[in-house]
């Protein structure tokens, strides 16, 4: 007999946002993108499509845009990492929501969507079960931090709906941040303009509300590469995280 509750298993692809400036970073790494930066020798990118790979995504698309041939260079079509690895190109700055609209012809329904330039602890099993028992729109990855001052906050119902988000300044002392982690469905992109600079963060979710948007807290690993600070810390934080990412590139297995 069908288990009816047993959550849909789709083909889902990821899109890891990759095309940003990097302007706080310039001073240290001058001679890439951001997300190109080293982590004990190892591209952070590198550490990302490691972990997408290790939950079972094969098909990936990356949003590039400063220096993007040297991503491209570097992970070709994915080969060496046993994924496959698509592109979409920004000629000129997006935000993460215009990044998303370039690339909709190459995105799953639903999608999964990462900032390139941080890293937290996440499983796609769980998000799947709430994207499909609850019905929502848009599962995003929240991370428990001690202060929420830097990155702004999420405030959550009691039945792990989003009802709020809160820019940063405003609050501070221990909360939820969003972690830059998001399950979503694809007819969210269809009403977005082709060719314009818009957030995500600020400009789609917080309109969305008022419809099914759910909140997964994790207290794992996080840390954004943005800052000079974070990027020193993360050498040893992502340590092992990095050369679990070397040996997956060179073993291509």
């Amino acid at each position: 007999m069908k288990d009816e509750s047993a959550t849909p298993s789709p083909e889902v692809k990821a899109f890891v946002l990759c095309g940003g400036l990097g302007t706080r970073l310039r001073p240290l790494i001058a001679d890439r993108p951001k997300s190109m930066a080293l982590i004990a020798g190892v591209p952070f990118l590198q550490i990302l499509l490691a972990k997408l790979r290790s939950e079972g995504i094969i098909e990936v698309i990356l949003g590039t845009g400063y220096r993007a041939e040297q991503i491209e260079r570097y992970f070709g079509f994915g080969d060496n990492l046993s994924i496959r690895i698509h592109y979409s190109r920004e000629t000129e700055p997006l935000g993460t929501g215009g990044a998303l609209k370039l690339a909709e012809p190459q995105l799953s329904d639903p999608l999964l969507v990462l900032n390139g330039d941080s890293f937290a602890t996440w499983n796609l099993e769980p998000m799947l079960q709430i994207f499909f028992v609850k019905g929502a729109e848009i599962v995003i990855l929240l991370q428990a931090v001690p202060d929420v001052g830097r990155y702004g906050s999420v405030t959550l119902a009691d039945d792990g709906r989003v009802i709020e988000f809160i820019e940063k300044g405003i609050r501070a002392g221990p909360g939820v941040i969003n972690a830059g982690v998001y399950l979503l469905r694809k007819e969210i992109l269809c009403t977005l303009p082709a060719g314009k600079a818009i957030s995500l963060e600020r400009d789609v979710f917080p309109r969305l509300l008022h419809r099914k948007v759910y909140g997964l807290v994790s207290t794992g690993p996080f840390i954004d590469i943005g800052v000079p600070d974070d990027l020193d810390r993360a050498q040893t934080f992502l340590a092992a995280e990095a050369q679990t990412a070397s040996l997956v590139l060179s073993r291509g297995t």
